[in-house]
């Protein structure tokens, strides 16, 4: 299973207990630059917030039940959050309490799933929102 389509799964299997949200980061394989030979799309590096909107439509059909949002052209959620190529995070009442390490190698939706699980045995009246930068 792709890491998008464990994603997919996890939003699925969650989404009545997290707020799941994507933050659509600068390309990390952009086809006028480092490609990569399993790239699903081919989309060049944003030169403006435009070219980035429009990339980020695509993120919208594949994460149903997440919002998506945009990065802004100086990068600045992708610095914050050390998340250059992806890396997913759990934010509870306006805190981190879940940081993966940075994908593809320390990308671990198991991590997050067992975080949810051990969330939802335990239900509490509180905001849970996932980011998956």
């Amino acid at each position: 299973m792709t890491r998008l389509a464990a994603f997919q799964r996890l939003v699925s299997q969650y989404e009545d207990i997290a707020d799941f949200l994507v933050v659509y980061i600068e390309e990390a394989h952009p086809s006028d630059g480092w490609v990569s030979s399993d790239a699903p799309y081919q989309i060049p590096k944003h030169r403006c917030i435009e070219d980035r909107l429009r990339a980020a439509q695509l993120m919208l059909a594949e994460v149903p039940g997440s919002n998506v949002v945009v990065d802004n052209m100086d990068n600045s959620s992708n610095a914050a959050y050390g998340a250059y190529f992806e890396r997913l995070y759990i934010v509870r009442d306006e805190r981190v309490v879940y940081q993966g390490g940075r994908g593809p190698e320390g990308y671990r939706i198991s991590e997050l799933k067992n975080w949810l699980e051990q969330y939802r045995n335990g239900l509490v009246n509180s905001q849970t929102a996932v980011l998956h930068v």
